[in-house]
């Protein structure tokens, strides 16, 4: 896919690598509209990188919030060319002392908001590809926690392993309609994700414009070939 005035949805977009896949975005010369709940980090965004950045305010554990954030692009672009499915959150905890609440937080940010945004965007996509015969990429940040189990990390690993399943059977049921749908499984990654999830940061991480690298290799493949997994790890990550 040629970036060049392209449409993109980027969930997560307040900071972390999904303020870092905007700024990549823009630079190719899309236009992004940022999903997130804090809409003044996203503002500040904008200042940052031009009017190719559009901030919305969206819970993407919400239906309402997220039909009417996807509403809102496609009044004022049209079309939805590309979805980045990224806002998630981890937290820590025994299996006997995880509240509930936590439980609930990850399970409806991390794999219900991918349901949801997705299912919102696929008819917008299947429109596009009987128009112009491609209707669009999905691209899903899944978590090396989605292939591996972590002790303690197990409502995070639930949710990404989800995130595998919905993955890999969204995309053999939109692929005939010109929509491609891809799963990247970072592992250890420089963002607040460290303090947000009570553990130590990780000493020889990834950056996010490494993922950001690698999510637009993605993006800019040929429309006649899907890349539907990637897993992205540290090379030395204990040094």
């Amino acid at each position: 896919m040629n970036l060049t005035d392209k449409v993109a949805i980027v969930t997560g977009a307040s900071s972390g690598i999904g303020a870092e896949f905007a700024r990549m975005l823009t630079q190719k010369q899309a236009y992004v509209y940022g999903f997130a709940r804090r809409v003044d980090r996203m503002d500040k965004l904008k200042e940052e990188i031009g009017d190719r950045f559009v901030s919305v305010f969206c819970d993407v554990r919400d239906e309402k919030s997220v039909e009417s954030a996807v509403n809102e692009v496609v009044k004022r672009s049209g079309r939805i060319d590309v979805l980045i499915n990224n806002a998630g959150l981890g937290k820590y905890g025994p299996v006997d002392k995880l509240s509930i609440e936590d439980w609930d937080v990850q399970i409806e940010t991390n794999l219900r908001g991918v349901f949801l945004c997705t299912r919102a965007v696929v008819p917008i996509m299947k429109e596009q590809n009987a128009a112009t015969g491609f209707g669009g990429h999905i691209i899903n940040i899944a978590s090396i926690a989605g292939l591996i189990g972590n002790p303690t990390l197990f409502a995070y690993n639930a949710s990404k392993f989800g995130v595998r399943g919905f993955s890999e059977a969204v995309m053999k049921e939109v692929r005939d309609h010109g929509i491609k749908v891809t799963c990247i499984y970072p592992g250890s990654i420089e963002t607040e994700f460290s303090s947000m999830s009570g553990s130590a940061a990780p000493a020889h991480a990834m950056t996010p414009s490494d993922i950001g690298e690698t999510v637009l290799h993605v993006l800019e493949t040929r429309d006649n070939y899907l890349i539907s997994e990637v897993v992205m790890r540290p090379l030395r990550p204990k040094g």
